[in-house]
């Protein structure tokens, strides 16, 4: 028990720092990714980023392979929708989980970029299983 206390946490936050051009989205995603195949082994579901809010909630995004962008937007952080809306052109979901097309993610990421407090990566997320809807 001792050992498990004493163990470092896989995965920090990383303070975030806003991204304002395409540009640097592009470099953070090119960065993302990059940490992603370095620490997610290859049998590992559920990866991708959490983004802490700085006014409250969570945001956990992951890109799929067949190009889309998942959101798992926590219920405290359900005031950022009108600005998931404005980006995406889309309606909200039922739940809690943003299916969106992958040509969304930059626009997505300048549009939250100033809320952001922090990031972190994460392994073993659900993103809303069962309860996905395309757009």
């Amino acid at each position: 028990m001792q050992d498990v206390m004493n163990e470092r946490p896989r995965f920090r936050p990383v303070p975030w720092t806003a991204l304002e051009t395409p540009a640097d989205v592009e470099l953070w995603i090119e960065e993302h990714n990059l940490a992603l195949k370095e620490h997610i082994g290859p049998n590992e579901t559920g990866y991708g980023v959490c983004f802490n809010l700085a006014e409250g909630g969570e945001i956990y995004m992951q890109t799929t392979q067949d190009g889309a962008v998942l959101l798992d937007v926590s219920s405290e952080a359900e005031w950022v929708s009108p600005l998931i809306v404005a980006v995406a052109r889309v309606e909200p979901p039922a739940g809690a989980l943003w299916v969106l097309p992958d040509d969304k993610l930059v626009q997505l990421i300048i549009g939250l970029s100033g809320l952001i407090a922090s990031s972190i990566l994460v392994a073993g997320h659900d993103f809303g299983r069962g309860q996905r809807r395309r757009y």
